[in-house]
């Protein structure tokens, strides 16, 4: 409500901001209570609208206009901003409706997925971290599907050669599996 007293600034000192609340307070809430039907709303709206003013009080310049012109640009974008976020919380609800919601064999199948991502980077680690001779063994029988004697030809060493390489490369990832697994399974019994 405006009175006869001077019109009071904007300003972080609690005194000044008191004296400026109480002239510009009847129209903010005039202002909100015309925009908006539950008066709840229009109080928290009111409330933000101050705060608002508070925490830039140090940007109002009386030459670019009045405190009240001023305070009545704070309102518009504080109501402007609930408006737009209310439009932006009814667009996550019409896109989430109708889906629905995660049962227990979902998150189920999530886990697996994850468990099974996990163990498949512990493998890729496994296999990157052999010598490339075991390596060259294993990818060619094990991944390619040549024969032992076909690897070694390919290799261009002994097929009894490419048998021990490919004997060490499988013991080498059969022992970090089991490294792997027996610290799995100590995790999990610590968090328990």
């Amino acid at each position: 409500m405006q009175t006869d007293h001077p019109t009071a600034r904007p300003t972080r000192d609690p005194a000044g901001f008191a004296a400026f609340y109480e002239q510009h307070f009847d129209a903010v809430l005039n202002f909100v209570t015309r925009r908006v039907d539950s008066p709840h709303l229009a109080a928290d709206l009111t409330a933000d609208v101050f705060v608002a003013a508070l925490e830039s009080a140090h940007t109002y310049d009386a030459r670019r206009g009045t405190p009240a012109a001023w305070i009545h640009g704070i309102s518009r974008n504080v109501v402007n901003a609930h408006f737009k976020g209310r439009a932006r919380e009814r667009q996550a609800e019409a896109r989430l409706s109708g889906r629905r919601m995660l049962d227990d064999q979902d998150v189920a199948a999530i886990e697996a997925r994850i468990d099974a991502g996990r163990a498949a980077r512990g493998m890729a680690a496994d296999h990157a971290a052999l010598s490339e001779p075991l390596r060259e063994v294993l990818d060619l029988v094990a991944v390619d599907g040549l024969t032992v004697r076909e690897a070694a030809h390919a290799l261009g060493i002994t097929a009894t050669t490419a048998r021990v390489r490919l004997h060490r490369a499988r013991k080498a990832l059969r022992s970090a599996d089991q490294t792997r697994t027996a610290t799995r399974e100590t995790l999990l019994e610590a968090t328990q």
